[in-house]
């Protein structure tokens, strides 16, 4: 996924318009669309404001993964309509690993079926 494309969804799931990001960032909306839209590259700086604006660490920005966020929700117990909360940049490092571990023996478990279903054809 484009780095642009991650932040219009956080972006989108804090919601913030455009209008109302470009203005913090003292940019014209067109300007941000075009951050979003990959057809201005973002340098250091840009990003440190954007994180600045979106609550988050640069580098989660960067990584930002939505089926992971909404995965941390479902785990922490977080259900509902307002998705501006949902991704919480100080969760702990332990929920990230118990996200990351049942992921893991999920897929263990989808290559064990898979390589049963194989074997018996």
């Amino acid at each position: 996924m484009q780095v642009g494309h991650k932040i219009k969804r956080i972006r989108e799931l804090k919601g913030l318009s455009q209008a109302e990001v470009a203005k913090k960032l003292f940019i014209s909306q067109r300007a941000y669309s075009d951050i979003e839209n990959d057809k201005t590259k973002l340098d250091l700086d840009r990003l440190e404001k954007l994180s600045g604006i979106f609550e988050m660490d640069p580098l989660d920005v960067l990584t930002f993964d939505e089926k992971q966020v909404f995965t941390n929700c479902t785990i922490s117990g977080n259900s509902g309509n307002n998705y501006s909360t949902v991704y919480n940049a100080e969760s702990s490092f332990e929920n990230e690993r118990q996200s990351y571990q049942q992921q893991i023996e999920h897929l263990e478990k989808e290559i064990i079926f898979l390589r049963n279903l194989i074997n018996k054809n």
